[in-house]
């Protein structure tokens, strides 16, 4: 087991170098405005997973996967250039899921928003079922010399 650290600080070159190699050196035409958002490294280094999101329609984001797994070896390659490490670690790329997830949750708190809009037109011209105060009050007692 390796030190996180070193792991993390791995994870955020590989992050830098394969988005510099992105920007500059892939000429697929099919990739489009990709976006690496995340990288994670496995406890040995062996492995790592690339988090991406892609700007654009379902077919970008379709032709935008197909190209970085085309091009897997090349960025694998170039990150063996510009790490220090022995070992290069084996690349495996995964779109990321924040903007959907971010949309489901704007859709959800537009719904609560909504919700709470209809509570508050109904409160104003609700009434109450029984009495405005439906607690028992405790008895007061009567003393025997006011009673007569």
């Amino acid at each position: 087991m390796v030190d996180p650290a070193r792991a993390r600080k791995m994870a955020d070159r590989i992050k830098v170098v394969i988005a510099k190699t992105l920007e500059r050196g892939l000429k697929d035409p099919r990739i489009g405005f990709v976006t690496i958002t995340d990288v994670k490294v496995t406890g040995d280094l062996q492995h790592a997973s690339v988090f991406y999101t892609v700007y654009g329609s379902d077919e970008e984001r379709t032709d935008s996967a197909a190209a970085l797994k085309s091009a897997t070896g090349m960025l694998r390659s170039e990150l063996g250039k510009n790490l220090t490490s022995r070992l290069t670690p084996s690349l495996e790329f995964i779109a990321d899921a924040i903007p959907e997830n971010a949309k489901h949750i704007e859709d959800l708190l537009a719904e609560a928003s909504k919700r709470d809009h209809e509570v508050e037109t109904l409160k104003k011209t609700a009434s109450y079922a029984g009495d405005a105060d439906p607690y028992v009050k405790p008895r007061e007692y009567v003393e025997d010399d006011e009673q007569e």
